[in-house]
């Protein structure tokens, strides 16, 4: 089959997307992968499907598969491109739009400066819910939060502050994020057995209280450049655990995003760039 896409990027975080509202696209794992490879393919960090809702009230729907061919739950660099892309190929006209994905509901505002805020929902700290399996585990308090320890391995040791943005977050704290072993001890929690659907490993760097630095390993995809439920989690956690502001810059590796959190009881909101690179016609 041809298939024509558009490569786009939030902040570095790389994405294909497809245009399902006219007619259906049915891609087998295969196929996904191969768009996903860097080589043989187009190459992303993730693939959107752009779908029309059938849900009263909701423009679109909002499907992002991992460059393995998994389906996942949410990706809110993956967001933003999608505002953007709508809008840009005239298949809405308003700003601000209601997305839904496999389990959430979405609500995304191009502003004016050309940059996307994603209303990115409310935080889950119930463990079932990521799932994360802390049995015979002692937490750390500080703040309002607690740092649970994780074995990964040779003896070493480290804390987490664990919660959801829709999809599973461990957020460490690091001194410098630049030395931060992302790709060894990322892989690690990423599989730790104490997450029976895999996590996303963030390592933060707190610069002030109104700035951090961020990397993250995602669940299925190793480090991106960016990864707008990580930025959404670090700051979430660091405001829990008495370290943040409620307000935050959050320098990735491929540019800035902002978050801001106004209460505890308040949805979570991103604001950040996304451009379209080319667009393009592959066979599968």
């Amino acid at each position: 089959m041809n298939l024509r896409f558009t490569k786009m990027h939030g902040a570095g975080n790389d994405f294909v997307v497809l245009d399902a509202t006219r007619a259906p696209i049915t891609l087998q794992p295969e196929q996904l992968r191969r768009l996903g490879d860097r080589r043989f393919g187009v190459g992303a960090d993730q693939i959107l499907m752009v779908e029309p809702s059938q849900t009263p009230g909701v423009d679109f729907r909002y499907r992002i598969f991992n460059n393995t061919g998994d389906e996942v739950e949410h990706c809110g660099n993956g967001a933003r491109c999608f505002v953007r892309y709508v809008h840009d190929r005239g298949l809405t006209d308003r700003k601000r739009i209601r997305v839904e994905t496999v389990n959430n509901l979405l609500e995304l505002q191009l502003q004016d400066d050309g940059r996307v805020t994603v209303d990115m929902n409310r935080p889950i700290f119930d463990h079932e819910r990521l799932p994360f399996d802390a049995s015979g585990l002692t937490p750390r308090r500080e703040g309002g939060f607690e740092l649970w320890p994780l074995d990964v391995g040779e003896g070493r040791r480290v804390e987490v502050a664990v919660l959801s943005m829709g999809n599973p977050h461990a957020v460490q704290r690091v001194t410098d994020v630049r030395e931060a072993p992302v790709l060894e001890l990322g892989a690690r929690i990423e599989a730790h057995v104490r997450f029976a659907r895999k996590v996303n490993a963030g390592f933060m760097q707190v610069v002030s209280r109104q700035q951090i630095a961020l990397r993250v390993f995602e669940r299925d995809a190793g480090e991106t450049l960016a990864c707008g439920t990580g930025a959404c989690a670090a700051v979430v956690a660091g405001i829990r655990l008495g370290w943040l502001d409620r307000r935050v810059d959050v320098q990735a590796r491929g540019g800035e995003l902002t978050v801001e959190w106004a209460d505890d009881e308040a949805s979570v909101l991103m604001t950040g760039p996304a451009e379209t690179v080319y667009e393009g016609e592959i066979t599968l």
